[in-house]
């Protein structure tokens, strides 16, 4: 069945945390902004995420660490206790927040300076998606072949190596893809078959990249294997580990990889 991903969510290029004097950090703000609006430590770090153990220490590594005390605490009275940010506190919270209104304004101008450069996108878009798909591999559409239903894409990788994947007419159309368009290939480490040399006539399949084996991983049942393409990229492929060792492969060992154009899912942005 043709199989897509659009990948549409804008980017961020460049993302940082605002950490002061290497302490101060964002976790922290946030539980200082909790205690103040809910003036329990308990509550403070069920919002944030935090154990009450866990709220405990970052609020006793602060208030030890800075020259005044930032929370103060009370236990039983007629109130029942409590806990609430002192005058520093209060400081130190503004001080954090007009900084951090600062860093993001920074970051968003830098992004949005990024944007606009042609070979920003190109290097850096291809690093940002986010799949399950164990190999992606950068290429170029070369060649597309229109049938009744479904189209083939032919894509050339960094080292020149071909590889053609099925796509629906309709897909072709809403993803806008060209000659000499920019995808991402990705393929599911269970759908690579690997042969050796000698078996290589034995399997009729759309796509075959050869290379040799990097690394190998295997845990009792199945084998990781690890094969390096010419051009430098890497693909992974899962086997049985009885497979592998029929196979008889090891280190530098040469292997061809197997997988139809179904299986060969084409990212875009």
């Amino acid at each position: 069945m043709p199989r897509k991903s659009n990948i549409n969510t804008p980017l961020r290029w460049v993302e940082g945390d605002l950490r002061l004097i290497g302490l101060l950090d964002t976790r922290m703000i946030e539980l200082l902004k909790a205690i103040e609006s809910t003036g329990s430590i308990n509550q403070a770090a069920k919002l944030v995420g935090l154990s009450y153990k866990g709220a405990w220490q970052i609020i006793e590594r602060a208030n030890n660490t800075a020259p005044k005390v930032l929370i103060s605490t009370s236990i039983g009275g007629a109130k029942g206790g409590g806990t609430s940010l002192t005058t520093a506190g209060h400081a130190l919270l503004d001080l954090f927040n007009r900084i951090d209104a600062e860093h993001k304004q920074f970051l968003k101008h830098i992004n949005q300076k990024l944007a606009k450069e042609p070979a920003v996108q190109l290097l850096l878009k291809s690093l940002a998606i986010k799949t399950s798909a164990t190999n992606q591999l950068f290429g170029t559409i070369t060649g597309i072949e229109e049938g009744a239903v479904n189209a083939q894409v032919t894509v050339k990788l960094k080292g020149g190596e071909q590889v053609v994947a099925t796509i629906a007419l309709t897909d072709l159309s809403e993803f806008n893809l060209s000659i000499d368009s920019y995808v991402i290939l990705l393929i599911n480490d269970p759908e690579i078959i690997l042969v050796t040399e000698s078996e290589h006539y034995q399997y009729a399949s759309r796509n075959s990249l050869g290379g040799k084996v990097i690394r190998l991983q295997k845990d009792g049942i199945d084998a990781e294997v690890v094969i390096q393409l010419p051009s430098g990229d890497s693909l992974v492929a899962i086997i049985t580990q009885a497979s592998e060792e029929s196979m008889g492969l090891a280190l530098d060992t040469q292997v061809i990889a197997l997988f139809n154009s179904n299986s060969v899912i084409l990212g875009v942005r």
